[in-house]
C-alpha cells in the first residue's frame, strides 16, 4: 500500500537541494535532474527508481538498501517501493546519494574528464 503524502514529502526535500530542477518523467511520475543528469524519479506515492554506477547499486541491493529496478534488474538503477514512512526516508537519503555522485561527476566533467551516459529508464 503506497505511503500517503510520500511523493510531496520527497518534492519538498529535493526541491531544498541546490541545483534541482524537477518536471515530468516521461514514463510518468516525476524527474529530479542535476543539469542534465537525472538523479531519480517518483511515481506518485508508490515507487522510487535512482540510477547508480553499477557497483554502488550491487551494494545497495546486496546490503538491502533497495532492490533491483522493477523492470531493468540488470541495469545500475533501484526500485524503492514505498510501503511504509520509513521507505521514504530511504528513498530521500539515497536520492541524497545519487545527487552526491552526480555532483562529483559533473565536477569531474568540467575538469576535463569525459562523460559516459548511462541507460535512463
Amino acid at each position: 500500500m503506497p505511503v500517503s503524502g510520500a511523493k510531496a514529502k520527497i518534492d519538498a526535500a529535493l526541491n531544498g537541494w541546490p541545483g534541482i530542477t524537477s518536471g515530468p518523467h516521461r514514463f510518468g511520475g516525476t524527474e529530479y535532474s542535476l543539469g542534465k543528469r537525472e538523479i531519480g524519479h517518483v511515481h506518485g506515492d508508490s515507487l522510487v527508481d535512482i540510477p547508480f554506477p553499477k557497483n554502488v547499486r550491487n551494494e545497495l541491493v546486496a546490503a538491502g538498501h533497495a532492490e533491483p529496478h522493477h523492470i531493468l534488474p540488470e541495469s545500475g538503477w533501484i526500485s524503492i517501493f514505498l510501503r511504509q514512512a520509513s521507505d521514504v526516508d530511504r528513498a530521500i537519503e539515497l536520492m541524497r546519494l545519487s545527487f552526491e555522485i552526480a555532483k562529483e561527476r559533473i565536477a569531474n566533467i568540467g575538469q576535463g574528464e569525459s562523460s559516459s551516459r548511462e541507460h535512463r529508464p
